[in-house]
């Protein structure tokens, strides 16, 4: 049981520590800035153009209901998804909202 008497409680605030940060705790970065230019996701970028997806599809859609995930971005997902062995679907859209690489290769693009 802990002894909370009023002998013991300079012992517990001495032992509990606390880091002062003198560092920024947020920082301005740009996710290009942070891809190194000979990683394999911004070769396919610079050279592999998915715009032809949304012609493609653009007929299996329906105007009524709700947005569809855009069909780029999706096709962007599963091609990180087959290179890097991650099957499952909702393990890659966890996956992308971690890794920074995987989501600025999955990023809207103009």
């Amino acid at each position: 049981m802990l002894d909370l008497s009023s002998k013991n409680r300079g012992l517990e605030k001495r032992m509990l520590g606390r880091k002062h940060r003198s560092e920024k705790m947020f920082y301005y970065v740009k996710m290009d800035d942070l891809i190194p230019e000979d990683h394999p996701l911004r070769l396919i970028h610079r050279y592999v153009d998915l715009s032809f997806i949304r012609k493609k599809v653009a007929h299996l859609y329906s105007h009524t209901g709700r947005p569809s995930i855009d069909p780029e971005i999706l096709l962007r997902m599963l091609l990180i998804g087959y290179l890097y062995g991650i099957t499952s679907e909702r393990r890659l859209c966890e996956d992308v909202k971690m890794h920074v690489g995987y989501r600025w290769f999955c990023r809207p693009l103009p």
